[in-house]
């Protein structure tokens, strides 16, 4: 199906970028893309490298954290945030460019993959086995880009195969067809790339066996709680993720033992982890350089004692936590390190200018405790009697609350420039969670309620204090696992779609997040479709738009 989508692809928006700070740029950049360019070895390369660059138009960039993270049950719109998404206010509509932001990089980037894979057995200067791999590998990110696709928006257009000339006319294929494709393209990814991410010098971010197991596992999952959902759904994702799982430690893949260390900086290679989006240090090539580092930052520079620093981050305040998240998900914050290690809670005084005083004297000393937010209640008394800034979450505002911590870039070049740590998209540890959702699914709570024990164990204090954090069988249901993924993936950018998958989002948001609840409705498990996207299709049927918008 030709589509309208690719109105602009001869633009520069096919400009080709390295995959990692490990690779040189390849290839100058260029107008347009013909088969005839995938045919020589370095077109076909430079083509490859396109595919993966273009996955930096979504992990990372604030259009793919504002459609997945506001507006849920973990997370609402900060004092600097788009507060269309959090409360589904009637300005959210097609019109938005979060929307045609992610709808046209997945497009765009889908037509790299097309000709990577279309004009692969014709391509001169390489050896079969070379060429293989990287069909495989484009397999795998054409997945990934019809995934992101078919979550947010239900039937879309399915591209097939390379466009060289622009149409004027698009359709949308049914879910069943999109997930058919999706599913094919890992089958075929899995036979064709090497097994795992640290081994045998695979270099970071690059399409692994393993990744693309991991996603499968996730699309089987998704694709059973939808129209399209198969008999077999539940079990191909619980088998798919118990294989990957019961394979780890021979493909030198394992949880981390502090979860703390998941994301510290210099660790998005750990064994831990899946799959990465690269990003460089060479701002010129690095298109949509990660924001993350920004978006979870309250405004700690707005209070006493503080200034904007490279330690503490630029204060964009898009997304705040949830009262429920902070005092129910995380209600054990004693036996649970990971509400800790997940949130600042202690902001040390960096400027003696903005200290305040007492009858002339500081309250406190340059390097002392300038705010402190314990995460628990704390009394009106212990508040006023503090020399510092005492905040339990009661008195969290729209720029005071606790900054997130996994996004944090303190080696980046200026105190202004956004991040360049590569973005972990897929890490073992939620393919745990996976197995057990699934698991629960065909009704084998001791197998689920084993695999969250296993994430569970490790976020543990002390360490060792696993028996504190198990839970039975009989503790396993949908709702224990949705809180479950939110204690350990917060803020990964994956919890409007968990909330999709599982038909929770309205009941949840309503439950949890009272600013979205009063106006979500059965409408808001889809996206619209981009008026962009419908004006362009002029001939033939008209772009059908997603009901209610």
């Amino acid at each position: 199906m030709r589509s309208s989508i690719y109105k602009s692809i001869p633009l520069a928006a096919i400009t080709f970028f390295s995959l990692s700070c490990n690779k040189q740029l390849i290839e100058e950049p260029h107008s347009g893309l013909t088969p005839q360019y995938f045919n020589t070895a370095q077109g076909f390369q430079s083509g490859l490298d396109a595919a993966y660059a273009g996955n930096r138009n979504i992990w990372g960039t604030e259009n793919f954290m504002t459609m997945t993270v506001p507006g849920t049950d973990e997370f609402k719109s900060g004092g600097g945030g788009n507060n269309d998404f959090n409360i589904y206010s009637s300005s959210f509509d097609a019109s938005s460019g979060w929307v045609s932001g992610i709808w046209n990089a997945c497009y765009t980037y889908i037509n790299n993959c097309n000709g990577i894979i279309d004009n692969g057995p014709a391509v001169t200067g390489l050896d079969a086995a070379t060429v293989k791999q990287k069909i495989a590998e484009a397999k795998f990110l054409r997945a990934n880009y019809y995934f992101v696709l078919v979550r947010f928006w239900g039937p879309v257009t399915l591209n097939t195969h390379f466009i060289a000339e622009p149409s004027t006319s698009a359709t949308r294929a049914p879910v069943s067809d999109v997930y058919n494709f999706i599913i094919q393209d890992l089958k075929d990814a899995i036979a064709g790339l090497p097994p795992s991410p640290v081994q045998n010098g695979v270099l970071p971010g690059k399409a692994t066996a393993a990744a693309a197991s991991h996603l499968l596992a996730k699309v089987y999952l998704t694709r059973a709680y939808s129209e399209a959902k198969q008999s077999d759904d539940f079990q191909n994702a619980y088998s798919t993720a118990k294989g990957l799982i019961d394979n780890s430690a021979g493909l030198g893949l394992a949880l981390l033992p502090d979860f703390g260390s998941v994301y510290a900086e210099g660790n998005e290679g750990s064994k831990e982890v899946l799959w990465s989006v690269q990003h460089t240090t060479n701002l010129t090539y690095n298109n949509n350089s990660s924001e993350l580092n920004f978006h979870y930052v309250m405004g700690y520079e707005n209070f006493p004692g503080l200034v904007r620093s490279m330690a503490y981050g630029r204060p964009f305040a898009r997304v705040e936590l949830t009262r429920w998240m902070s005092d129910t998900c995380f209600a054990d914050k004693t036996n649970d390190t990971r509400y800790y290690k997940t949130f600042q809670s202690v902001w040390l005084s960096n400027s003696a200018d903005k200290i305040p005083k007492v009858n002339g004297v500081p309250k406190y000393a340059l390097g002392d405790t300038a705010i402190y937010m314990p995460g628990v209640d704390v009394s009106n008394a212990d508040i006023t009697a503090s020399r510092y800034l005492l905040v339990p979450p009661r008195n969290y505002t729209l720029q005071l609350f606790p900054t997130m911590l996994k996004y944090q870039d303190t080696k980046r070049a200026s105190i202004n420039d956004p991040s360049v740590r590569p973005v972990i998209a897929y890490r073992l540890a939620e393919t745990y969670l996976l197995a057990a959702e699934a698991a629960f699914n065909i009704g084998d709570n001791a197998s689920a309620a084993k695999y969250i024990n296993v994430v569970r164990g490790r976020a543990a204090y002390p360490t060792g204090n696993a028996a504190a954090m198990s839970i039975t069988p009989a503790d396993v249901t949908l709702d224990y696992i949705l809180d479950e993924r939110a204690r350990e993936l917060a803020g990964e950018q994956t919890r409007w779609l968990d909330l999709v998958r599982t038909k929770k989002l309205i009941e949840r948001v309503k439950l949890h997040n009272p600013d979205a609840g009063v106006n979500i409705k059965d409408k808001h498990m889809l996206r619209p479709i981009p008026q962009s996207q419908i004006d362009r299709t002029i001939t033939g049927d008209k772009y059908p738009q997603n009901a209610g918008y």
